[in-house]
């Protein structure tokens, strides 16, 4: 059992490193990091297409990554 958990773990976090990677960068600078962060919370700047799908994934791996690492971790005990 701890042996698929692991492996699972390993293929999620891969998936999770390339769907961040290829996600398109909002702005340069700092000045673009605290504008995207910005528009990004108050959704004044919407995702479509290929970046909205790569969002979306990037939320579900990241939930995947975490539940799978409480799974080793409590079956590692």
């Amino acid at each position: 059992m701890h042996t698929v958990l692991v492996t699972l773990l390993i293929i999620v976090s891969i998936g999770l490193i390339a769907s961040v990677l290829l996600q398109s960068g909002k702005s340069a600078g700092l000045s673009g990091a605290i504008a995207g962060g910005a528009e990004q919370l108050f959704g004044k700047q919407k995702a479509r297409g290929l970046d909205l799908v790569l969002h979306r994934l990037t939320i579900v791996l990241a939930v995947l990554f975490f539940i799978l690492t409480l799974a080793v971790t409590y079956v590692g005990l």
